[in-house]
């Protein structure tokens, strides 16, 4: 869900790099290895027009030798000239990857992680934030959903979206008066010929600042 105006989001973007992509990844799979990276299935969603379960194989593979498994959140701010690569692919890695990842489950989680970080022209490229609040509960080990009660969490971590969020909940009126400025009349946002950042911009721009320091930036890129 958004959760700053898009006036604030174009604003900080002007002044970003052009090359950044917004990717969480990391190289310490954990878990994922033994439920993810080394199971084989078979999707008939490639096949069939029914949906249906995949198909769970006896056999396990091995982790690949010829590329590194990275993975991380399946939102991602991607630029165009990668998009372009993974799409045209004019090396082998992207089509490499992409039938790799056609037996995976959750591929969403690896697949651009994989290419941008296995690619030397596009690996120094990453800013390791999927720029969503996530109300992450360390003892369940789980994504809580976002409420009233962390509602002050999420506005000063200056992420511009958020997730997970009940359907109707009273926080989704919160964002919507308090942060976004729309009312009950059903206002839409308009992105007008010259962007004028709202109040609100500073908390994005805080963020962004945090991410891109250099020792911070360059210490979280793919390893």
């Amino acid at each position: 869900m958004l959760m700053e105006s898009e006036k604030d989001i174009l604003h900080i973007f002007s002044y970003l790099p052009r090359y950044l992509n917004f990717i969480e990844h990391t190289s310490n799979i954990g878990w994922k290895e033994n439920q993810r990276a080394r199971p084989i299935i078979i999707d008939p969603g490639f096949y069939h027009l029914k949906k249906s379960g995949v198909f769970w194989a006896k056999e396990r593979r091995s982790l690949p030798a010829s590329f590194k498994l990275f993975m991380g959140s399946t939102s991602v701010a991607l630029t165009r000239p990668f998009l372009e690569f993974c799409i045209w692919g004019w090396d082998n890695l992207p089509r490499t990857l992409l039938m790799y990842y056609s037996n995976f489950l959750l591929s969403t989680e690896g697949y651009f992680q994989t290419v941008v970080c296995n690619n030397k022209d596009y690996q120094n490229t990453t800013v390791n934030h999927d720029l969503h609040y996530t109300n992450w509960d360390p003892l369940q080990q789980r994504t809580l959903n976002v409420t009233v009660e962390n509602f002050r969490d999420m506005v000063q971590s200056g992420a511009p979206f958020a997730r997970e969020f009940r359907e109707d909940d009273l926080v989704l009126d919160k964002i919507d008066t308090e942060l976004l400025g729309q009312t009950d009349s059903g206002s839409e946002l308009k992105t007008p010929e010259i962007v004028k950042p709202t109040v609100s911009w500073k908390r994005l721009e805080k963020l962004m600042v945090r991410l891109l320091d250099h020792e911070n930036f360059r210490a979280k890129q793919c390893k």
